[in-house]
């Protein structure tokens, strides 16, 4: 579930739409939590689709560290992504703001934490080298990401959290150990998924 201070706006032709903030989201707030709305989908049910359902699918989900399909049931789905993204994802199934995100801006993500199926060119941001989302960005960036987030649980219980609820009862302590004392038990590296090993094990 995205945040409820956000919606879908219409962008550009290029880009389609995106999920803006209607309020102040400070750093360190949850801004998207997996939840039981969610639609988890194995890889022969997606690839059991007519085309143009699987085409959606592939576009609008994410895959899990096993490999299944994550479709948001709300604008999660819409969050775009960014070189600079000020939310990121975790290994708690959820996505923390990483700066302050002020209304009327996009929240976007790094669509390499996503286990991307085929590389992507992005549009050119100043400020990286970055040209390319890459399914092994989970591995090579994880480090940064988890600075990131780390630094950004900081201020975790300072700030309203009205996702907070839906933190899988599995992931609390983590949270709780990351935002208190400054822990991250489980790098995103963590929700990597290992294309090799999983077609070793078929």
């Amino acid at each position: 579930m995205m945040h409820p201070h956000t919606e879908l706006r219409y962008i550009d032709e290029a880009i389609g739409f995106g999920v803006f903030a209607t309020q102040f989201i400070p750093k360190g707030t949850i801004t998207w939590a997996l939840d039981d709305l969610d639609q988890i989908l194995e890889p022969d049910q997606v690839d059991a689709l007519d085309d143009d359902r699987q085409k959606l699918v592939r576009k609008y989900s994410y895959r899990n560290q096993h490999g299944k399909y994550v479709l948001c049931w709300d604008t999660g789905k819409y969050v775009n992504h960014s070189f600079h993204a000020n939310c990121i994802g975790t290994a708690y199934e959820i996505e923390i703001a990483v700066r302050d995100i002020h209304p009327g801006e996009q929240l976007t993500d790094d669509y390499g934490t996503l286990n991307i199926d085929e590389p992507f060119d992005c549009l050119p941001e100043p400020g990286t080298d970055r040209r390319r989302v890459m399914p092994d960005d989970l591995i090579r960036l994880a480090d940064h990401w988890d600075a990131q987030a780390l630094d950004a649980f900081r201020t975790y219980n300072d700030v309203a959290q009205p996702l907070a609820h839906l933190i899988r009862p599995e992931f609390r302590e983590k949270v709780r150990l990351a935002a208190d004392h400054q822990v991250l038990v489980d790098s995103i590296r963590h929700i990597y998924f290992n294309r090799t090993s999983s077609f070793s094990t078929r």
